[in-house]
């Protein structure tokens, strides 16, 4: 099959397809594993499109902080949909195969949403010290216009990075082996196959990254100053914390993020290990969009008063 999917040209050759090792190194592990990833999968979906219909449907929650958290939970369906699907079909194929344009396709999004999710975090950030600095200007300044705005800049920003990120790496050779040691088409294994120079590409990268995931960094510290200043000057200390309380979610949803995002792709090359990576990769690929909403909705009264309404309809209509 290797061979089948490696095309000779003159005296080159050209790879039209990879094949994924997978969770190779955990053979006795293969049902386990795929019934873990089946099952966040499932909960990512579930938790993250009921947080949708639960702030649609509830107009006390059509402010502009649900606003972002909906999108948030859309592009966690999405950003996971782009890796699950194919890694759990691949748990019963013998030869986990994906086409070039497949794998460059799959990177595109990967990377495109993961990067829209950065900047959508971002523009919550900014959301929360509007709120705590701002409370009776709120509205005028979270305007739904400018929240709109805001959105589809984060998806224009992410995409547009993508594409350059994309473009830098499919375009180089690659001539075999064609064998990804990942369960997806990530940025170091796919790097780690090409027969070009990859100096060029790894510099973009980091460019890249830096631009957009740094840019991003920066915003958020400098909006969480201002929201520590804006928090010190309440005087009570039941209004600090209430004040400080709303940002906690956003804070443990940025540090997952990013921690993991750092690590992953800020590292020289020669510190890559690709069979320890493939762990880090579940974490950021799979579990942080199953634990965004259960983060938000747990630690949220509003979702909470929001979910009792719906289920108190549900068996008052269920005892008529």
């Amino acid at each position: 099959m290797e061979n089948m999917s490696i095309t000779n040209a003159g005296n080159s050759s050209t790879v039209t397809m990879f094949i994924f090792l997978g969770f190779s190194d955990y053979p006795k592990l293969q049902a386990l594993l795929f019934l873990t990833f089946l099952g966040i999968y499932l909960v990512t979906l579930i938790w993250n499109l009921a947080l949708i219909f639960l702030i649609r449907g509830d107009i006390c929650l059509h402010t502009p902080m649900y606003f972002f958290l909906s999108n948030l939970s859309f592009i966690d369906i999405c950003y996971s949909s782009t890796v699950a699907p194919k890694m759990l079909t691949d748990f019963f194929q013998e030869q986990k195969i994906i086409s070039f344009l497949g794998c460059a396709v799959q990177f595109f999004f990967f990377v495109g949403l993961g990067l829209t999710e950065c900047f959508l975090l971002t523009a919550m950030a900014y959301d929360r010290y509007a709120a705590i600095s701002s409370p009776l200007l709120y509205t005028t300044i979270m305007s739904q216009g400018f929240c709109t705005c805001m959105v589809a800049g984060a998806y224009f920003g992410g995409f547009l990075s993508s594409l350059i990120q994309t473009s830098s790496i499919f375009q180089l050779h690659f001539c075999g082996p064609n064998i990804i040691n990942h369960f997806f088409c990530d940025l170091p294994p796919v790097l780690a196959l090409s027969c070009s120079s990859i100096f060029f590409s790894q510099v973009l990268n980091f460019l890249v990254v830096i631009t957009a995931g740094g840019s991003s960094f920066l915003i958020l510290l400098i909006s969480y100053s201002y929201i520590v200043a804006a928090v010190l000057k309440i005087s009570s200390v039941e209004g600090r914390w209430k004040a400080f309380n709303t940002c906690t979610s956003h804070l443990m949803a940025v540090t997952m993020l990013f921690g993991t995002a750092l690590f992953m792709y800020l590292r020289p090359s020669s510190s890559y290990s690709l069979s320890r990576d493939k762990v880090v990769s579940v974490f950021y690929s799979l579990v942080i969009p199953m634990l965004n909403p259960l983060i938000y909705s747990l630690r949220n009264k509003e979702i909470k008063n929001a979910l009792w309404k719906v289920m108190e309809k549900k068996c008052f209509l269920g005892h008529e």
